[in-house]
């Protein structure tokens, strides 16, 4: 255990002390943006007949745009609203312009970024940095300049860039400079890119710091899926290559693991705590993607959980990481504020793998956690909402009950001297 805490005091100072500098500065995205993107619920079901509630038209964003404010999604920080791929046409206008479909876009893009906006929200769009977009469509290969400008003229806020039907060799030149014509335009657009995703299924080298300074947030991983397995595992791959990526997120530029199951099929209430909690730890974009008419009362909850999202916003833009492993239980870690010298709050995640059919219970002492703060802490639970009534010392022990294929989520808040003295921790 003490190679442990040795590990641990390691991570953070490299974590602190030698976090990359060198980041895209548009001023945006400074905590990681929240709102909900269509791809992995609707995908590109373009069968307005048959689906009618189900297909990518302006319907469905306008629908979503009314329930992110009427259902106070918005309130709690989900702003954006993103369309995913099948919005547009196979092929340009004369003089060489996007277009979106007129029978699923009657009004056009503009009409529905202006009906997002007026409702207080953000409006992005999607598309491909090839000849085509993922699933077809036309891309932006050759049309760069003037399809930057169009976004900025139809109000775009956010813009998600895939990477399909180009050559993953010339990925540090052309996601780099859309990214400026977006920039040139002179219209605020956080820059979403897939370009890490790409070159790194292609066993290529990527350079995160060109990455950092090029985009607003970036996938390393493949598409997340409606499973509880495809969540497990990007968690795994991120927990393997967290010492290379969590260096490069900090406010402004973003790892992201992809979207929120919650709401949708696969998981269950546990399963989505887990997926919140472990959302939060990472830092990661909070896109949810799901029917936002059938998500019940219980995972409506988890989502809008003011706590847990306060974890994912936390101003130090600090990624957190899986810092021990122990019986089936995987402890993720988050240094948080506040902070006082050299002593962080954190943000704990005890995330159960046990497959036994039991809730488990794990003792662990603070200091053993990386929580040294002589003078202590005060514990919550982010999803019962209770709190310690004493104060932990790092040698307290904490004890924790885990749900199968669930998570107790803790924030341990240090105490300061000031409250030591005057009695405020109480």
């Amino acid at each position: 255990m003490l190679g442990y805490k040795i590990k641990i005091r390691v991570w953070l100072c490299i974590l602190v002390a030698c976090k990359i500098s060198s980041a895209l500065n548009n001023g945006l995205a400074l905590t990681p943006p929240m709102g909900w993107l269509a791809w992995q619920r609707f995908r590109c079901t373009i069968d307005c007949e048959t689906f009618p509630d189900e297909c990518v038209s302006e319907k469905l964003f306008m629908t979503t745009a009314d329930l992110l404010v009427s259902e106070g999604y918005d309130k709690v920080g989900y702003k954006y609203v993103v369309i995913d791929d099948c919005w547009m046409t196979h092929n340009r206008t004369a003089d060489g312009k996007l277009q979106a479909d007129e029978k699923r876009f009657p009004h056009g893009i503009k009409a529905l970024a202006d009906y997002v906006h007026s409702k207080g929200l953000k409006f992005g769009i999607y598309e491909s940095v090839g000849t085509k977009s993922c699933e077809g469509y036309a891309g932006i290969k050759g049309y760069e300049k003037i399809d930057a400008q169009t976004f900025a003229e139809w109000g775009v806020d956010y813009v998600k860039l895939d990477g399909c039907y180009t050559d993953e060799r010339k990925m540090d030149t052309n996601f780099p400079q859309f990214g400026k014509y977006l920039n040139e335009t002179g219209r605020p657009m956080i820059y979403s890119c897939c370009w890490p995703f790409y070159q790194e299924g292609k066993g290529m080298q990527v350079n995160y710091t060109l990455v950092s300074q090029s985009c607003n947030l970036w996938r390393n991983y493949g598409d997340i899926q409606e499973s509880y397995d495809s969540l497990i595992d990007v968690l795994d791959n991120f927990a393997v290559k967290q010492d290379i990526w969590a260096q490069y997120a900090g406010p402004g530029h973003w790892n992201d693991p992809d979207m929120l199951l919650i709401g949708n099929f696969a998981l269950s209430h546990e399963q989505s705590q887990t997926q919140m909690a472990l959302w939060a730890i990472l830092a990661a974009p909070l896109f949810m993607s799901n029917k936002l008419s059938t998500v019940q009362p219980n995972f409506k909850k988890i989502l809008q959980n003011t706590d847990v999202i306060g974890i994912n916003q936390d101003k130090l833009g600090i990624q957190g990481k899986r810092v021990y492993k122990d019986q089936g239980i995987e402890i993720w870690s988050k240094p948080i504020e506040p902070k006082e010298e050299k002593y962080y709050s954190y943000a704990i995640a005890f995330v159960n793998r046990r497959t036994i059919g039991t809730p488990f219970p794990y003792n662990i002492t603070l200091n053993n956690l990386g929580l040294n703060n002589p003078i202590g802490y005060k514990i919550k639970n982010l999803f019962d909402g209770t709190t310690t009534k004493e104060i932990l010392k790092p040698d307290s022990l904490l004890k924790v009950i885990v749900n199968p294929s669930g998570v107790v989520l803790l924030r341990a808040n240090i105490i300061s001297k000031y409250e030591y003295i005057h009695g405020r921790y109480i």
